[in-house]
């Protein structure tokens, strides 16, 4: 077997493990079952994880909990005392301690007046405005080639497909600056359930590259115009980011949605970026 077929062996044993996390964020994590999982010494296994994934299995988790309690609190009405629980947390303080450190704000605060409420047509907080046409830009896009893996469920979930296709590329040597990340988003999420929302992990690369016999696919990005909505915040944002782009921009534009998915570029790393500076393209398809 060659290095490329040995680092994809553990790659595939640790992409279960993300899996699992995935699907069992509400439920305590046992390191011992994860190491059956992945079919490695559970005295070794972590170590793999750690210099796979580039951090520790706890803070993958504390990030994946936290993502996922920003989104209840942007988009939902649950108590704020059942997100922290929900999140792993015994106490309400202690959630609220970690959350205000990672966001800005406390989670009451957040829920009230963060960066997602930009997008809400009441929104009035000093010093900041709300989202205007201007806000968006119209580019003409080449069409394009990425390599991708299918992801199936909450988009919210995305990131494990991209940690599948990192897993892919590093033995590869193909991890650069030169790369260029971008989710494919196929569904609406208001008329299609969220376990069948259909999305795909993509990465851009300026050469060509050999596929066969893998999980990795070519996918083709259409070109054309496309409405462009640079978007600096949490991921959790995004739905009401998306909701403002179709809602109040579109329709009050002179122009009409393309039959093609929508596209996001993502321009740092959530791993090593504080969530309020995250930035993001949404790529709207336009009729020419």
């Amino acid at each position: 077997m060659n290095d490329h077929g040995h680092r994809d062996r553990y790659a595939a044993r640790l992409a279960r493990v993300l899996d699992h996390i995935y699907e069992h964020l509400d439920e305590p994590l046992d390191i011992e079952k994860l190491a059956d999982i992945a079919c490695l010494s559970p005295y070794h296994w972590h170590r793999i994880y750690h210099a796979m994934y580039g951090e520790s299995l706890a803070t993958t988790v504390r990030r994946l909990r936290l993502h996922r309690a920003a989104g209840f609190l942007a988009n939902g009405t649950m108590p704020i005392a059942e997100i922290a629980e929900r999140s792993g947390y015994s106490t309400l303080q202690s959630f609220t301690r970690t959350f205000s450190a990672v966001f800005g704000m406390p989670p009451a605060q957040y829920r009230n007046a963060g960066t997602h409420t930009r997008f809400r047509p009441s929104f009035a907080i000093p010093g900041e405005s709300k989202m205007l046409n201007h806000d968006v830009a119209i580019r003409n896009v080449e069409g394009f080639d990425l390599l991708t893996i299918d992801h199936i469920g909450p988009y919210m979930q995305i990131g494990k497909a991209f940690d599948a296709l990192m897993g892919w590329l590093a033995p590869r040597g193909l991890l650069s600056g030169e790369i260029r990340m971008i989710g494919l988003y196929y569904d609406d999420p208001a008329i299609v359930s969220e376990n069948e929302l259909r999305s795909k992990a993509g990465v851009w690369l300026p050469r060509a590259v050999d596929v066969s016999g893998g999980p990795v696919r070519i996918t083709s990005v259409p070109g054309g115009k496309y409405a462009v909505l640079r978007h600096k915040g949490p991921y959790a944002d995004m739905a009401a980011a998306y909701q403002w782009l179709y809602g109040e921009w579109l329709v009050n534009s002179d122009y009409e949605a393309a039959d093609a998915p929508v596209f996001e570029e993502y321009h740092n790393n959530p791993k090593n970026t504080a969530p309020a500076e995250l930035l993001t393209d949404i790529c709207l398809p336009l009729v020419s």
